[in-house]
């Protein structure tokens, strides 16, 4: 049975979007879906990104009769309003009357129990391609509660709207966390399928571990491709430019400065109310998604970085310069890193390269080698044409 949906564009933030659009996430291969999920009992790691035109895919499956027996949700919630790092309980969702399971905070990991009823996981979930963006750590902890529960886990592919480069640190052992869930570059240049063949392949899941992995694929697809989100994959995440500046400002995370919670301007913003008096200033406020942001209703000079998206667009790397330049403005003032920064940077070399006033040149020297080899390994697990 084929199904066919009308076309329709919309806009809701992201610019317009068709359903016939180019590139097809895996989610609207319903027929390619149904097969693999026929007479089998379901669960999905989804969110609120997880739509198929206007429609949900929960409610797409349910409408043709998939058992799906409950949701799990990712860090900010199923709906996707939940603050960064805020507990999201676990509840029942109104609409369907299923279970939702929060994979976010002390429960990270579908247990033995959790998975009794159901024969495989589906994920689905639109990533940014950052290493500190949770959506992959959940993926890496539920692919190994399938491997534990002989359960099958499907993955159904959204493009990577940061997946035309790679850039930044790899991820030492000792900074492994929540934040940083596997050995990989901060813009690691993959889709959440690659991923999650990469996590398999490489024994990072557990040595031997065995997983029955199935990936459906994004259709006309490649990595060159500057794909454009239809939906905010996080409520700070609200416009593509946030996207291209978030593995620029997320290392921000770990500092002492602003990036824009509580205004209108999330992950496109820099600031604290000690740098030096500018032009441009902000006044964070309390707000969904961010119901208590660092320097709440305090002035913050700083920069506005949607500037230089065009820039990193081009030059395929992460910015340095802001974070060297507010290091320096602020180190005499007061503490510029906090314990999390090496976790977000995945290594101790780049703080400690900022405080030594070591040059871009030589910071950059720190990662190419370790970049070399993953681009590498990468080649193995790649799904779609490579941006280089």
């Amino acid at each position: 049975m084929k199904y066919i949906f009308h076309l329709i564009f919309w806009n809701i933030g992201f610019g317009f979007v068709s359903l016939f659009s180019q590139i097809q996430p895996a989610a609207f291969q319903l027929d390619s879906i149904l097969t693999i999920v026929k007479d089998k009992n379901v669960a999905i790691i989804t969110n609120h990104t997880a739509t198929i035109g206007k429609t949900h895919i929960v409610d797409t499956l349910l409408k043709l009769k998939v058992k799906v027996k409950k949701i799990f949700s990712p860090e900010h919630g199923f709906r996707g309003t939940a603050d960064a790092g805020a507990k999201v309980n676990s509840e029942i969702d109104a609409k369907t009357g299923l279970a939702l399971i929060s994979l976010y905070g002390k429960n990270k990991k579908p247990g033995a129990k959790q998975l009794e009823d159901v024969d495989l996981i589906i994920f689905d979930i639109q990533d940014v391609g950052v290493r500190y963006y949770t959506y992959i750590s959940t993926m890496f902890y539920a692919m190994q509660a399938c491997a534990e529960n002989n359960k099958m886990f499907l993955v159904l592919d959204r493009p990577n709207p940061n997946g035309f480069y790679i850039d930044g640190p790899v991820l030492e052992k000792k900074y492994k966390s929540f934040l940083g869930i596997a050995p990989i570059p901060l813009v690691h240049g993959c889709t959440v399928g690659e991923l999650a063949k990469m996590f398999l392949g490489e024994q990072w899941l557990g040595n031997n571990f065995k997983l029955d992995l199935k990936v459906l694929k994004v259709l006309n697809y490649k990595h060159s491709d500057l794909y454009q989100l239809p939906i905010p994959p996080s409520p700070n995440l609200k416009n593509m430019t946030a996207i291209y500046l978030y593995p620029t400002l997320g290392l921000f995370e770990g500092t002492v400065m602003s990036v824009g919670r509580g205004t209108e301007q999330p992950f496109n913003v820099l600031g604290h109310p000690l740098l030096k008096k500018s032009n441009f200033s902000f006044t964070p406020k309390a707000r969904l998604g961010a119901t208590k942001p660092k320097f709440m209703d305090t002035l913050c000079y700083g920069y506005d970085l949607s500037l230089i998206v065009e820039s990193i667009k081009l030059k395929k790397q992460i910015n340095l310069y802001y974070l060297m330049q507010s290091f320096n403005e602020l180190n005499s003032k007061v503490k510029f890193f906090d314990t999390n920064f090496n976790f977000h940077a995945g290594t101790k070399a780049l703080r400690k390269s900022i405080e030594l006033n070591h040059s871009e040149q030589s910071i950059r020297s720190n990662w190419k080698n370790e970049i070399q080899k993953y681009k590498t390994m990468r080649k193995k697990y790649l799904l779609y044409e490579d941006f280089e």
